[in-house]
């Protein structure tokens, strides 16, 4: 079902002596459209020499504690950043492009205004992570657990989070085009005044939904429909008794 359409397969039936089909005919579901990082053959660097606002390329950074540092407007172009360890690390308007990053842990990560750009994020644990701001394109996270993820007034175009836990996922005042969950759990899910087209939410459970008419654009199942009906009823100033 598409949020603000209507369910495939659904009766149709007349409004306002026009049939239901006509009125309310979805637009076709698009899916991501991800173009991998490829990497050429990477040099090993020291995760000693970075430095906020410095520039990295075909650089693969191994087992690095930056915990703490201030990394603010550092740029990755085509690395690889493997099994770090970034609690409290200050990534404000860094870039990352064609990069894979594999194995974090960063209990707190403060990475607002962040831009990345053909990213993979794999198999990291992740507690409170500050994406405000940022624009993400091309993105896959995968088998990962976020804590709480906060990507409030961002953009996110052609993502992908796949076999991910989440606490809670704050998309408030976000912009989200063609970004598809499969396989994720999340506690609580905040959509207020955010703006979706081409949202796949069916591979996404979640208990709770902040800012329900933020829903538009977004297509769920039956399933999700059934848990949310009562959500929708009050949204909508229904009074179900009985």
């Amino acid at each position: 079902m598409i949020v603000g359409g209507v369910c495939r397969g659904g009766t149709s039936g007349v409004v306002a002596g026009r049939r239901l089909d006509d009125v309310t005919r979805p637009t076709p579901l698009q899916q991501p459209r991800i173009q991998s990082p490829n990497l050429p053959a990477l040099a090993d660097a020291d995760a000693r020499d970075l430095r906020a606002g410095g520039s990295y390329e075909a650089s693969r950074f191994t087992g690095a504690d930056v915990a703490g540092r201030d990394l603010s407007g550092a740029r990755f172009l085509e690395c690889e950043l493997s099994e770090w360890s970034a609690h409290d690390a200050v990534l404000q308007a860094a870039e990352f492009s064609q990069v894979r990053i594999d194995r974090l842990n960063a209990p707190t990560l403060r990475a607002g205004r962040t831009r990345l750009r053909e990213v993979e994020i794999l198999a990291s644990r992740l507690g409170s992570v500050e994406l405000y701001d940022a624009a993400l394109s091309d993105v896959v996270v995968a088998d990962s657990k976020i804590g709480w993820i906060n990507l409030r007034a961002g953009e996110l175009r052609d993502v992908v989070f796949r076999n991910c836990r989440f606490d809670e996922i704050d998309l408030s005042g976000a912009r989200l085009n063609r970004v598809a969950f499969e396989g994720c759990t999340a506690g609580r899910l905040d959509l207020a005044a955010s703006r979706l087209q081409h949202v796949d939410l069916r591979g996404l459970r979640f208990d709770a939904v902040d800012g329900p008419a933020g829903l538009a654009g977004a297509t769920i199942d039956h399933d999700q429909l059934a848990m949310m009906a009562e959500m929708f009823a009050a949204h909508l100033g229904v009074h179900v008794r009985g």
